[in-house]
């Protein structure tokens, strides 16, 4: 389930600050290509996306990895000429939705038990260490950890997704450096971190199939 609802005093800030909310020209143009995927009479099939599409725009506004206030969900599902409350049980169904504002980067810690097992206590315990808490976000809004289910990288195990990206293998010591250059400015390479092996390759490299891994390497690295 995804975080409440601002609290009834906040929603008054909320709806002077998003009762606005229209498309930019730009995701205009996104919105209709989206609903346009959908036959006649189905565009309510679009919420997922158009949801995903006003986060992203809040976002940008923002300079976070963006929520949706209610005036947001509002104008989705006007937009889309449904109900607000069918909007509202998408939104708050999917976790990939925001209902409180979050920091520049959404920390979610997966906690299920392959990362358990494999270490998430030091990731959670790095993020600690910087003065993170589950559920807040950072006095500097940098930063907002949350802990999650299973985000699918088990092998990989244990890992934090950083809002659209994955960084997997992680210690303390790795998500320390995460976080420090996160908060630098950079932009950490996502995947394994400090292990070598590319993607969900065996650790060192694979050990059979060689020749045809190195071949589609080097023609990755050429389309790049």
């Amino acid at each position: 389930m995804a975080d409440i609802l601002p609290t009834a005093i906040d929603m008054d800030e909320v709806r002077a600050r998003w009762g606005g909310f229209a498309w930019t020209e730009e995701n205009s143009a996104k919105a209709k290509t989206v609903v346009g995927r959908y036959p006649p009479g189905r565009q309510h099939s679009a919420i997922i996306p158009l949801l995903d599409l006003a986060q992203r725009q809040v976002g940008a506004e923002t300079q976070t990895q963006g929520w949706l206030p209610v005036p947001v969900i509002e104008y989705v599902a006007a937009y889309l000429d449904m109900p607000y409350i069918r909007a509202y049980e998408v939104a708050t169904f999917y976790t990939m939705f925001n209902l409180r504002p979050v920091g520049r980067y959404h920390l979610q810690v997966c906690g299920t038990t392959p990362c358990m097992l494999r270490g998430s206590d030091d990731v959670f315990a790095a993020c600690k260490a910087k003065g993170l808490s589950k559920g807040q976000t950072s006095a500097d809004g940098l930063f907002t950890l949350n802990e999650v289910e299973c985000l699918g990288a088990c092998a990989n195990a244990p890992m934090v997704q950083i809002n659209d990206d994955n960084y997997e293998d992680l210690t303390f010591e790795t998500m320390t450096a995460l976080l420090e250059a996160l908060a630098r400015g950079e932009t950490p390479k996502p995947g394994p971190q400090g292990v070598d092996r590319r993607t969900s390759d065996p650790e060192g490299g694979p050990t059979t199939l060689k020749e045809m891994v190195h071949e589609n390497h080097d023609y990755r690295e050429k389309a790049e």
